[in-house]
């Protein structure tokens, strides 16, 4: 694959970008300090805003990665940060990334999370040279699953006991598309 690192992508609503730091108020107070957003994620809630200070510094510093992808939700009627979504897992060997995001629960269901997929996806294989884009997400959190499947992505399986979040142990539905699959789409 191309690594290009994370650059600014576009869409009618959105505008996905590199996190700065002044983002981190918007960040703790838009999604990053609420349970039920980190619910089915890795992290917990963040206890302050210097937690979510100390995040961004982290991200900033690795964007000089070009494997580093990162990106700012921003939809353009709002002009700040309401969520992320990134490129959790990156395997050269088959062209293939793995997705996550997180969008704050005043946006949930307006479709602001498909959008910003949408845009990733389209980058992955028009400008990395991807072959296959995949995510995952924890069975008891389907509208994760249905973001995916408005993209495109197909249900490969469900993963036993694969992963671990801030419920437990759990099982994980795995969802991929092709490049073939979305170029047939475009």
């Amino acid at each position: 694959m191309r690594h290009t690192g994370t650059i600014t992508l576009e869409t009618p609503r959105l505008i996905l970008r590199r996190f700065a730091a002044g983002d981190a108020a918007a960040m703790y107070r838009n999604w990053a300090s609420d349970p039920e957003v980190t619910r089915f994620l890795t992290w917990p809630p963040h206890e302050s805003l210097a937690v979510s200070e100390q995040v961004l510094a982290d991200w900033i510093h690795g964007y000089d990665d070009p494997r580093q992808y990162q990106w700012a939700i921003v939809p353009r009627s709002v002009g700040e940060p309401i969520g992320s979504i990134s490129i959790v897992k990156i395997n050269d060997d088959i062209d293939e990334i793995q997705m996550g995001y997180c969008i704050g629960q005043k946006w949930w269901h307006q479709g602001y999370t498909s959008e910003a997929l949408e845009a990733v996806i389209r980058f992955a294989f028009t400008e990395l040279g991807a072959n296959r884009v995949a995510a995952i997400h924890n069975v008891q959190n389907p509208h994760s699953g249905g973001v995916m499947q408005k993209c495109g992505m197909q249900k490969e399986g469900v993963l036993r006991q694969s992963y671990r979040d801030n419920q437990g142990l759990g099982n994980y539905c795995l969802l991929a598309i092709l490049r073939s699959d979305w170029e047939s789409q475009h």
